[in-house]
């Protein structure tokens, strides 16, 4: 089920472009800026086609596209995002190279430079991945998570690198670069992982780890929702006068929700922001659906979608907190009491 698309580049390729058409060094910085940006998008393009051919329609799998995290004043771009039904997170950075890529056997990233007639120096993707998976890792530990027993199911998380099916790749045979591959080969990469594991540990992986369809996509729903846009990165460029400085991360602020006590000096129903749209009634529960998050109307049983509108690019979202649920905008930093169950 494809959750998320990628984000419209169109103003910031426009502002590049305008940038360009000037004079001077800022201008011939700008056109260098916008030829990265764009090969850096044709290869996220093309590599979300084929996850989508793939995976977009499977019950099976959730995809997510350019998903940009911010959490602890770390920030994670995630090009594509896969979770199966084993919870088991495929995160994808795509790479461009329209020239060639080689892999040194101390695992040194270089790019074919056509200019130069010589390979350069470049950021290591695997790296740079790994970094995303850890942002990953600790978002995933703040929103709510499939369960067993009482206790968290452990997701598991997958790097791979996505290079463009016609690129060459030169390896080294004393550097593992088996995470490095062809964008038209992931599927058969990925069942590949499933059927080389341990037939026992798979079975009781099946048993222990497996959530339904509809628990996928409320995880990937809650991961699409802390998306947050920002300048989207570009390819690593073997001059460092062409890259501009790293910007300051920015920290989310930590909503703490309204204390208990203002709580629960009223009824559940007067406490509530909820209104069925048959009867008008106050009084029910929210429950979680196939299609997210809704309000069941306990006087006439009508079922109501909760959705928020905010100011315009902000994206409020609803916070469970056992019986509670709030309403939170971390654009706008707001967080107020939305609705209380019933215990």
């Amino acid at each position: 089920m494809l959750i998320k698309t990628m984000d419209d580049p169109s103003a910031l390729l426009k502002e590049l472009e305008l940038r360009a058409a000037g004079a001077g060094p800022a201008a011939k910085h700008a056109a260098t800026e916008l030829r990265i940006r764009k090969a850096g998008l044709k290869g996220e393009s093309e590599s979300a086609y084929l996850i989508d051919f793939h995976f977009a329609r499977s019950p099976n799998w959730a995809v997510i596209h350019d998903l940009r995290l911010e959490h602890r004043g770390r920030t994670a771009q995630i090009d594509h995002l896969l979770i199966n039904r084993w919870l088991d997170l495929y995160v994808l950075e795509s790479k461009h190279f329209h020239a060639g890529l080689k892999i040194t056997e101390d695992g040194e990233f270089l790019r074919w430079d056509s200019y130069r007639k010589a390979y350069a120096g470049m950021a290591s993707p695997l790296e740079q991945n790994e970094r995303h998976i850890e942002v990953l890792r600790d978002v995933c530990g703040t929103i709510e998570w499939p369960q067993r027993f009482g206790l968290r199911i452990s997701p598991a998380f997958h790097s791979l690198i996505l290079i463009a099916p016609e690129a060459r790749i030169d390896r080294s045979k004393r550097f593992d670069s088996s995470r490095v591959i062809k964008a038209d080969v992931l599927k058969k990469r990925i069942w590949k992982d499933i059927e080389t594991e341990n037939p026992l540990f798979g079975l009781l992986k099946t048993t222990a780890k497996i959530v339904s369809g509809e628990t996928v996509e409320f995880v990937a729903r809650q991961l699409a929702t802390l998306h947050r846009p920002g300048e989207r990165k570009r390819e690593a460029t073997p001059t460092a006068s062409v890259a501009p400085p790293p910007a300051e991360p920015r920290i989310e602020p930590v909503f703490a929700p309204p204390p208990v006590t203002a709580v629960t000096a009223v009824t559940a129903a007067e406490a509530s922001a909820c209104v069925c749209k048959t009867c008008s009634e106050k009084a029910g529960e929210i429950l979680y659906g196939k299609f997210g998050y809704y309000f069941k109307c306990e006087a006439c049983g009508g079922n109501t979608a909760i959705r928020f509108t905010c100011e315009p690019g902000h994206k409020p979202r609803l916070r469970k907190d056992g019986s509670a649920f709030y309403r939170e905008c971390a654009d706008c930093r707001s967080s107020s009491l939305y609705h209380r169950n019933r215990a």
